[in-house]
């Protein structure tokens, strides 16, 4: 069963909702008592990202975007 939450209730709390999600609960957020959009976990497809670049690892705290884009 999917929980319905208000979007500021969202905003005052997102770590928590955040945690919730991790461990496959699903929400549906409305405003107004409209439904806005509906967060879910991440299927087992949607997972798998992979890293491409860390500019962590070539200065600490990353790189500026303008800075990256005025080397290309």
């Amino acid at each position: 069963m999917e929980n319905i939450i208000g979007l500021r209730e969202l905003r005052e709390n997102v770590a928590v909702y955040a945690a919730q999600v991790a461990k496959g609960r699903s929400f549906i957020v409305v405003r107004q008592s409209k439904p806005l959009f509906k967060i879910t976990p991440l299927s087992e497809e949607e997972d798998n990202w992979e890293e491409t670049v860390d500019f962590t690892k070539i200065k600490k705290g990353g790189i500026k975007m303008q800075d990256l884009l005025a080397r290309l």
